[in-house]
């Protein structure tokens, strides 16, 4: 018995010896992980939902993912979770992925809404569950909801853009069609501003044209808004009418495709010189439809975004020019505010990416990639005391 006794008492002394042995290992191997990096932080998970899957947002949820990538590699344990309902009009959807990543205990809300009245009851749910919210795509304003960061820009500001690109187009001065020849630089930023100074001067009367406008969905927000944007400009144009109705296109290529045959039916050639398109999707559409009925000579199609296949467009000629949007800078500094207010820090309130024109002559500026400024992870985590 006695023997017996003292094999146990002998067993718990080695269990005790290997423990303790275990124990310096682990703890051996954590300070190894916090020489190679200094500055780790609990994993950070963003829920981004855009309103749709079209290339417009498939271009902003790659450079979400790109810059939490950019993160880990510092160090920032950052993950995004990115869902999207499958048309921009199934506002329901957008709400229910917004519920679940309340659900979930996300700890930022990055959302592209489909809607602004429609998804307010939803993001102020997040916000009474404490989860910050960034929103992009516009600057605001989002009227009873909390918002952390606005990365986007103001939508108004992007119509009144390419309503100056149309006048350039027929006949005004700028960087297009056959009016005085404006000399820039392929980097020079043609936004609002710089349209508004060369045409301070401009007699109204000299230019002319005819068009038909497709906008989103009748009566949204940014719909709305890019619609009395590009009109508040040719508003002071007696001589450039729109000769149909405004047809609304709910986001959608097969939608504006359709449109655009339509009023292709009802006006001639001769009777109709431009078509607006208020997104990329839908100039796209309005593309495909003038070059089907062999009316690209006759129709010019200016739209609005700046995607990969909408720049391909203007580098051949087939689309005349766009506003950007900055869909990759959505995504890029996105995932930077919201690290910065998970970790207790105050991101800029509005990150403007400034629309402006793009045309054949100055793609560089947009494509291959725009120009992404650096993230500096490392300040942002000695700021935060990581």
């Amino acid at each position: 018995m006695k023997s017996q006794n003292k094999i146990v008492a002998i067993l718990v002394v080695l269990v005790i010896v290997l423990a303790v042995a275990l124990g310096y290992i682990v703890a051996g191997q954590r300070a190894a992980d916090e020489v190679v990096s200094p500055y780790r932080t609990d994993k950070i998970v963003i829920g981004f939902t855009p309103p749709d899957i079209t290339g417009v947002f498939k271009t902003a949820t790659d450079f979400f993912i790109e810059s939490a990538a950019n993160a880990r590699e510092a160090g920032v344990h950052v993950e995004v979770i990115a869902r999207s309902p499958a048309t921009h009009v199934a506002y329901a959807d957008q709400v229910a992925i917004v519920e679940d990543f309340i659900a979930r205990g996300v700890d930022v809300i990055a959302i592209s809404p489909a809607d602004v009245k429609a998804l307010t009851p939803v993001l102020q749910k997040a916000n009474r569950a404490g989860i910050p919210i960034i929103v992009v795509n516009l600057l605001g304003p989002f009227e009873g909801v909390e918002v952390a960061s606005f990365v986007g820009f103001d939508n108004f500001t992007a119509g009144a853009v390419t309503a100056y690109a149309v006048l350039d187009y027929f006949g005004g001065p700028g960087v297009l069609g056959t009016g005085p020849t404006v000399q820039v630089k392929p980097t020079d930023f043609l936004d609002l501003a710089w349209w508004e100074n060369l045409y301070a001067n401009v007699d109204p009367a000299t230019i002319r044209a005819r068009g038909a406008l497709l906008e989103g969905v009748a009566g949204s927000f940014f719909s709305q808004a890019r619609l009395d944007g590009f009109r508040s400009v040719l508003k002071k144009f007696p001589n450039v009418v729109e000769v149909h109705p405004v047809i609304a296109t709910n986001w959608n290529r097969a939608l504006s495709i359709a449109a655009t045959e339509d009023i292709l039916a009802r006006h001639k050639a001769g009777d109709i010189d431009f078509i607006w398109g208020m997104s990329s999707e839908i100039g796209l559409g309005a593309m495909l439809a003038v070059e089907a009925a062999g009316r690209q000579k006759d129709v010019m199609v200016f739209n609005q975004g700046g995607t990969a296949e909408s720049m391909t467009r203007i580098r051949e000629g087939r689309l005349v020019g766009e506003a950007w949007h900055g869909f990759p800078e959505w995504g890029w500094y996105g995932v930077k505010h919201a690290v910065m207010t998970v970790l207790g820090q105050e991101p800029p309130a509005h990150f403007d990416v400034r629309p402006r024109l793009i045309y054949k002559g100055n793609l560089v500026q947009f494509t291959p990639l725009p120009h992404l400024s650096e993230i500096d992870w490392e300040a942002i985590l000695q700021a935060a005391g990581k």
